[in-house]
């Protein structure tokens, strides 16, 4: 088989979801929609926590990195595909497929990370509440953030550069609709031993030490629950943490999800459709479980949305009054010239 190196190459094909030309603009409609949603729901959950100063607790302000992480993640994955139905083009370039797989590992690995930071400060708040404003800190928050971060971006770099050392064959469709890096490792006709043991090593290790974490985390939770002597305490101390084990179910079961099919499953069609669950759906659906689901963040949102109505509602009233003023302004200068006129 013919191959080539990477420096030659000009560009993959997005072989998408489907290929029936029928169906084209009904996913167009979907996933746009579903983008749609997805900004305005976590840019709503930002706003509202940034409004509130209630809200600046560290608890909220994970929420606003998830909810940001949210949006990065689609908008790595979806405009691209929404352009290209549009434009009837699935190509996309070397630099533009790396990139998107690159930011793809970033943000997810991220999500990942912020879903056990967000369990360790439940697990501070209900086991330690005595210690948790020492513990939880702004300072020590920012830091949990910042390894975070830093973490998943040394992992999508590593990522990277071992897909930069590849070459590729002729045939460069990708069965996706977008650059997943299991699948773009596919299409090299390198030697890719090194490269995958690579890939579920640090799959294993970062994303079980985040699980690991979570696990950890609820079970001390539920032993100190159990521990409480009113019933009124514990449901509380389960409310606060329903939403974020709502979101952390949703994230991994969709993952584990695609993980199983994948394996049992021969289609790559039915794979491809089942991964749109586990990169698309959870960051839809986070803001809707953190606002149905918490009572302080339903209030900050009423409160927020309830300060745009009225802005709203000013300055449209101001645009009436001031059209009003000045059509009786040209009324007024209409007379004084019909008046100037008989005068004369």
């Amino acid at each position: 088989m013919e191959s080539m190196n990477h420096t030659a190459i000009s560009e993959f094909l997005l072989r998408g979801l489907t290929e029936d030309p029928a169906l084209q603009p009904l996913i167009f409609s979907h996933f746009l929609s579903m983008y749609l949603v997805t900004i305005l729901g976590n840019l709503l959950i930002i706003l509202a926590v940034s409004n509130d100063s209630h809200l600046h607790t560290p608890m909220y302000f994970f929420l606003c990195s998830l909810s940001f992480n949210d949006i990065c993640l689609s908008t790595s994955i979806i405009p691209k595909m929404v352009v290209n139905i549009h434009v009837q083009d699935q190509s996309i370039s070397y630099s533009g497929c790396l990139t998107q797989s690159g930011l793809v590992i970033v943000f997810g690995y991220l999500e990942n990370c912020l879903l056990a930071v967000m369990a360790y400060d439940r697990y501070v708040a209900i086991c330690h509440p005595l210690r948790y404003t020492a513990i939880m800190n702004p300072c020590h928050c920012a830091i949990l953030l910042m390894v975070s971060l830093s973490i998943s971006i040394v992992v999508g770099l590593l990522h990277s550069v071992m897909v930069l050392r590849l070459s590729f064959c002729r045939a460069l469709e990708i069965s996706h609709f977008f650059c997943e890096l299991t699948q773009f490792i596919k299409l090299t006709c390198s030697d890719t031993l090194f490269v995958n043991i690579l890939v579920y090593i640090s799959s294993c290790m970062f994303g079980g030490v985040s699980i690991t974490g979570i696990i950890f985390s609820y079970v001390h939770i539920v032993s100190s629950v159990l521990r409480m002597p009113s019933s009124e305490g514990k449901h509380k101390a389960f409310s606060t943490c329903g939403s974020h084990l709502s979101v952390v179910s949703l994230f991994y079961g969709t993952g584990f999800g695609v993980y199983i099919s994948s394996s049992v499953t021969e289609s790559p069609r039915k794979t491809v459709v089942a991964s749109v669950m586990y990169t698309v759906v959870p960051q839809m659906l986070n803001p809707f479980i953190y606002s149905l689901r918490n009572r302080d963040m339903k209030e900050a949102l009423r409160n927020f949305l309830g300060r745009i109505a009225f802005l709203a509602r000013f300055f449209l009233l101001f645009d009436l009054s001031y059209s009003d003023r000045h059509m009786v302004s040209q009324s007024a200068s209409l007379q004084s010239q019909r008046s100037s006129k008989g005068k004369r």
